[in-house]
């Protein structure tokens, strides 16, 4: 290097010190001025010294956001707790992250559970993982129903506060206001919402946005009951008592009965749903416990036939979970699912799909297809025909395919059972000693040449099996009634192992599998319809108290109060919205055909008041019973809810239980007494021909 290199070199670095020594006294000067030492002196009081559960929980959020397989879950939950949560992220990350961690300390140490449980049998473990994720998808949704009953018993509270803040300041808006202050509940953001609604500019289309995201109907009413209650103003009832606040009410103790009938529903089936659940993770402990005791059981649990059980069990407890999670719902707040471009549509879409569909599916205007918009209309199912169509192919195939694969496998652990059974008589108990097991496995080695050299050739017969036997090294030097004995086993070895092939028959079975698979979603919108028809009592009381408030409500007529129970109908939605539609067209007779559509009784006298309020008195007098026999119809309402959960408490026991009485029947004491006997009936035939 030369001297002027080496001198260009030292200034350059020295030119470079001299910039960051610049930098580092302006940036020293900033620190100091009194802006960066406020900025500092908040960011240090948001530190906290010791662990916040808070930033925890946000950044599981985060984390768990971006894990493909909890997305899922993560998303799903969020628009859930979105709708309680009225524009609050920070609380809603927080409560989803809440319920996914718990959901991953329920399912990890149960995974680990299943994993030794089933670490013998690879399908058994399969299926029961499978499970696991529907019961952490139903565990997850139970956290979510809690939050959904605190907001319902916040609302009673708030309703309460509500009261003293109209006496006090007499007018809705300002009550509204006062009662929004409180942040330290859910339900004040439900109240500040409703608050900017009536303040809007146009708040009947504000109301209206506000119906689609209210998180439960009482919501919903009181907004509307507020709406009126500003726009038309507040009046006496007969007895002096402010109306509104007699609506107020009226809402508060519809709330309470939900709140009971939830309560008692949650304790009723607060168990059903694990002991439907449990028996399927005692299969394998069940089964050893039944070899370990009576080794006679062996061939039964290690064969075909104990496969087909156990795969029978976790078949029955699946469909019996569905069904009593189905059973216990409560009707607490859920989110439509996304219809709007479902994976059925994106199929249907699809030339060959979209023309085999329209195929299988009944034409328009014939006695199947009215059949089943009926049904979809019963379950206020979101569902079109089409989709519904490919649904019920889409289980044809996959219940084909799954019972196909259970016979094949079953096929498979025959095979396996021969080629890794000892090769000895079964003691009726008590297991081989292992001096004996050693014994017979040798046995088994050597029988296990003969099938891999026989298996494929259907063509041979027991003598020459019987020739090759006597020349082979394994049996070379055994006596002619040992030779006898010998080529007897391995000749029946070898005709189970050649018999286990697919046969035309197990085809069969699997075609019907597929036919009763294309009848699922048919029997699942069956089962729903019953369960939805056990709420119609309840439904058409609450349209009693809808009437009960809006009837004393000036300026209130015919059309909106079908309008209203359009809004909050869940059964009946369907021809009540037939009847909003075509009210324009003939007041009476729009009602006369929604007459003639129900079979309800309870609703049809509502819908011939609603008539006589039509033509010739004012709706007050028309349901004027309502009122007068307010206290009548109360209790009447909950010796319903008591019949209610008295009916799905049957169901659900009886749902909850079979899983558990199959797997002990079924599964431990029928094997048991039949194979004993059996054996016992071999070992006197083998004794009385000694």
């Amino acid at each position: 290097m030369t001297n002027q290199m080496l001198m260009y070199l030292m200034i350059v670095t020295g030119g470079l010190l001299v910039v960051i020594l610049v930098a580092f006294m302006i940036l020293n000067n900033k620190l100091k001025s009194k802006e960066t030492k406020y900025i500092a002196q908040l960011v240090e009081g948001t530190k906290t010294n010791g662990f916040s559960m808070d930033v925890f929980y946000q950044k599981v959020y985060i984390y768990c956001s971006k894990i493909p397989f909890l997305k899922r879950y993560v998303l799903k939950i969020r628009r859930r707790l979105e709708i309680i949560n009225l524009e609050d992220e920070y609380l809603t990350r927080k409560q989803t992250a809440q319920i996914v961690f718990k959901g991953l300390l329920v399912i990890i140490p149960l995974t680990i559970i299943v994993v030794y449980l089933t670490r013998h049998n690879a399908i058994l473990m399969l299926t029961l993982f499978l499970f696991e994720m529907f019961f952490i998808e139903t565990f997850m949704e139970g956290m979510v129903d809690k939050i959904d009953n605190q907001l319902l018993r916040q609302q009673i509270d708030m309703f309460g506060e509500m009261r003293h803040s109209y006496h006090e300041y007499n007018m809705v808006e300002e009550a509204l206001y006062d009662v929004a202050q409180n942040d330290e509940v859910e339900v004040s953001r439900q109240v500040e919402k409703i608050h900017e609604v009536l303040l809007s500019d146009d708040p009947e289309t504000e109301l209206e946005k506000y119906y689609d995201i209210a998180p439960n109907s009482y919501l919903k009413e009181f907004a509307g009951v507020s709406y009126l209650t500003k726009e038309f103003g507040d009046r006496k009832d007969k007895d002096g008592a402010s109306l509104y606040l007699k609506n107020l009410n009226n809402i508060v103790q519809e709330m309470q009965l939900e709140i009971l009938k939830r309560d008692k529903l949650d304790y009723v089936f607060q168990s059903l749903s694990m002991i439907a659940a449990i028996p399927i993770l005692f299969l394998d402990v069940m089964k050893n416990w039944a070899i370990s005791q009576f080794a006679f059981t062996k061939q039964f649990y290690n064969g075909t036939a104990g496969f087909l059980a156990q795969m029978a069990i976790v078949i029955v407890t699946i469909i019996c979970y569905i069904f009593v999670r189905t059973l216990k719902d409560n009707g607490s707040v859920n989110t439509a699912k996304n219809m709007e471009n479902p994976w059925q549509k994106r199929l249907y879409e699809k030339k060959l799909v979209k023309k085999f569909i329209d195929y299988i599916m009944p034409k328009d205007g014939t006695k199947e297809y009215r059949k089943v918009v009926a049904l979809l209309k019963d379950n206020a199912s979101k569902l079109k025909m089409e989709w519904l169509y490919i649904n019920r192919v889409a289980c044809v195939i996959i219940a084909f395919i799954l019972s196909m694969f259970i016979i094949l496998v079953s096929h498979r652990y025959a095979i396996n059972y021969v080629y890794t059974e000892p090769t000895s008589d079964y003691n009726l108990l008590g297991n081989m000693s292992e001096r004996e097991e050693m014994t017979a496995m040798e046995k088994t080695k050597k029988d296990n040449v003969f099938l891999d050299k026989f298996r494929t050739n259907f063509s041979i017969t027991q003598d020459e099996l019987k020739k090759d036997i006597a020349k082979s090294k394994e049996y070379g030097d055994a006596t002619d009634k040992e030779l006898d004995t010998i080529t007897q086993r391995i000749w029946d070895k070898l005709q189970i192992v050649q018999s286990e092939y697919l046969k035309w028959f197990e085809l069969l079975i699997s075609c019907a599998v597929g036919a009763i698979g294309y009848y699922g979603p048919i029997f699942l919108l069956q089962f729903q319809k019953k369960m939805r028809q056990m709420e119609m009592e309840n439904e058409v009381m609450s349209f009693q108290t809808i009437i009960l408030m809006l009837m004393k409500i000036e300026r209130v007529n015919v059309e909106m109060i079908l309008e209203w129970l359009e809004r909050y109908a869940n059964i009946f939605k369907e021809p009540i919205s037939r009847c909003v539609n075509n009210f324009e067209s003939g007041a009476w007779e729009a009602l006369e055909e929604l007459k003639n559509e129900l079979s309800f009784q309870q609703l049809i006298r509502l819908v011939e008041g609603l008539q006589s309020a039509v033509e010739s008195i004012p709706i007050r007098e028309a349901f004027d019973e309502l009122d007068t026999e307010r206290s009548y119809h109360q209790e009447k309402r909950k010796e319903s809810n008591e019949r209610l959960i008295s009916r799905k408490s049957m169901i659900g026991k009886v749902l909850g239980f079979a899983p558990m009485v199959i797997l002990f029947v079924g599964y431990l004491i029928i094997p048991l007494c039949v194979i004993g006997l059996t054996s016992m009936t071999e070992a006197f035939n083998t004794m009385s021909s000694m």
